[in-house]
């Protein structure tokens, strides 16, 4: 790619920052671009009246980072963000536009009524979870449509999102999975001190803390496992107050459990290299990071049978039914009382980051050099598409 490309990233909340798979996405992308010349800029979230800093505008490992101010109250935080920063990049001289997730991409008609080129990926069909009101959900699906229709390229995840849009708008899409990079598994130094925690001696869930990632199956499931490993659950609470509150009474009747929030850097490799298993009982996804991650540290993972896990472990994962609490507990169990158990995958079937930067090059290349067309199959279709959906979507509210 030659030198003087300009992209723009958004979608994401912070870089650097791991509070999700799309912060990690955006962060192997646009630090390897910026590595090879490219002028890549990345759209932060800065919400407003917050008491810890927040860093403002700065170049972190050759990105520009800009933040776009927002107010932290739910749904109209990600709407201020998606809004005023698709205004600002659509107003500047950017060559590629590259918008991460459904949930921003409402507005993506602007730039391209402006002649921009627009790149959307697809991180899940995040309209599906369970936080989401009516009115939230309404919003995420009107993102989808103006995605299909005014999206120069679509990026997916997973071949099961790949089939979706092609079967439900007729619209093709390029699959691009998630980086792969092996691990080498650290002490438990960190977790010792803090937790108490030595290697092998605990079970660890690690994702947003949101009803779709199945917490409540876990908790019931380690509850009927024999064993003395703890449940460790790590990552940031994203869900509503009445949901948190049923996580912890459950996990207040057992004592093995414990909550340690958010963790990062070398206490995050230590989680993940010195447990005796991972778990995701995740209902939905779109290609689980956390899973890529796991296993690129060496641990045993376990997840539920939905396609994306699946598609995501490449054969290096132990699965339940999903939603299944018996089953889950029965997998735990075994898992539990054979620590020597593994699976026979190797992860060789991964593509790294540097591959996936080439890929997503690749699609920048092919838009700049009039190689690809808008790829929306006829406008009445897209039209009567989402008259249909927007009519099955009422009959499920």
């Amino acid at each position: 790619m030659k030198r003087g490309l300009r992209v723009a990233m958004m979608g994401h909340k912070r870089i650097p920052g791991r509070e999700g798979g799309i912060e990690v996405v955006v962060e192997e992308l646009a630090t390897r671009m910026a590595a090879r010349g490219i002028d890549v800029t990345a759209y932060n979230r800065w919400e407003l009246f917050r008491r810890d800093k927040q860093t403002r505008d700065k170049v972190y490992k050759g990105v520009k980072i800009k933040q776009t101010p927002t107010i932290p109250l739910g749904g109209l935080n990600a709407f201020m963000y998606s809004a005023l920063s698709t205004l600002r990049i659509a107003f500047s001289r950017y060559d590629v536009l590259h918008f991460h997730a459904i949930g921003c991409s409402s507005h993506v008609w602007l730039p391209h009524l402006l002649g921009k080129k627009v790149v959307v990926t697809i991180h899940g069909l995040v309209w599906q979870r369970a936080k989401w009101n009516r009115l939230a959900t309404r919003y995420i699906i009107h993102g989808e449509h103006n995605t299909v229709r005014y999206a120069d390229e679509i990026i997916v995840l997973s071949k099961g999102n790949q089939d979706y849009f092609m079967r439900r708008y007729g619209r093709q899409t390029t699959l691009i999975p998630n980086g792969y990079t092996a691990h080498e598994a650290p002490e438990a130094q960190i977790i010792t001190e803090k937790y108490g925690l030595t290697k092998g001696s605990y079970i660890l869930f690690l994702a947003r803390i949101v009803p779709e990632k199945g917490l409540h199956y876990l908790l019931d499931a380690f509850s009927q496992v024999e064993t003395d490993k703890k449940l460790i659950i790590a990552g940031p609470m994203a869900c509503s107050e009445e949901y948190e509150r049923e996580l912890r009474a459950d996990a207040a009747k057992d004592e093995r459990v414990q909550f340690v929030g958010f963790v990062k850097d070398r206490e995050l490799a230590e989680l993940y290299g010195n447990c005796s298993v991972y778990v995701l009982p995740s209902d939905i996804e779109g290609m689980p990071m956390t899973v890529l991650e796991a296993i690129s540290y060496g641990a045993r993972v376990l997840t539920s049978d939905i396609e994306e896990n699946v598609d995501a472990a490449k054969g290096c994962s132990f699965t339940f039914h999903k939603g299944d609490v018996t089953d889950l507990r029965a997998k735990l169990q075994d898992l539990c009382s054979h620590p020597e158990t593994r699976v026979a995958g190797n992860g060789t079937e991964w593509e790294d980051w540097e591959q996936v930067t080439d890929r997503t090059l690749g699609v920048y290349r092919s838009l700049l050099d009039g190689k690809v067309k808008h790829r929306q199959r006829d406008v009445r279709h897209g039209i009567h598409a989402r008259a249909k959906s927007e009519k099955a979507l009422d009959r499920q509210l």
